[in-house]
């Protein structure tokens, strides 16, 4: 019960990448570029998040402007790359968007995600997250990262918001 009430109060979202929204892999190119994979599923979600007047942010160590595209073309307008101090960028947009610590839902996934988690009303991890993130949330998602725990924390916040619609419109990218 208590788990439904803190997804009452979310507000907004805050996600890593790598381990997160991907399964934390990279592929390496003969070029030195790095890909990753994302799942469609998360996609569908967080374009509806976003079409429901979620403030989305995405704060990442990574440096790949592929995934700069792809999160802005599911409509992420804050899309943070190549951060190295997650809280000063959070704190920053929280004060940006007016947005109270209490009210946000960080997912994350290895130890730089430690002191954002921390500062957040509800902290979340995927399955597949460290031990130590494990500790620190209020929630685990029996899904693992990139195969749809970003989906799993959007859809439960949005059904118990009586948000969750099937709208035909939102198309995953």
């Amino acid at each position: 019960m208590v788990l439904f009430d803190q997804l009452k109060k979310v507000k907004a979202f805050v996600f890593d990448v790598d381990g997160v929204l991907t399964n934390g892999e990279v592929l390496v190119t003969e070029e030195g570029e790095q890909l990753r994979s994302f799942y469609i599923k998360d996609g569908y979600a967080l374009k509806l998040a976003v079409k429901q007047g979620y403030p989305i942010a995405v704060i990442t160590g990574g440096k790949s402007l592929g995934v700069k595209l792809r999160l802005e073309g599911l409509g992420i307008k804050d899309v943070f790359i190549d951060i190295s101090h997650k809280t000063m960028i959070l704190e920053q947009w929280m004060q940006k968007n007016n947005i109270q610590a209490e009210s946000i839902l960080y997912m994350g996934d290895d130890i730089p995600d430690i002191e954002a988690m921390g500062m957040v009303g509800f902290a979340s991890c995927p399955a597949d997250a460290v031990e130590d993130i494990k500790a620190i949330s209020h929630y685990i998602s029996p899904v693992k990262g990139g195969k749809g725990a970003v989906r799993d924390v959007i859809e439960k916040v949005l059904r118990l918001q009586n948000k969750w619609d099937i709208d035909p419109e939102v198309k995953s990218v």
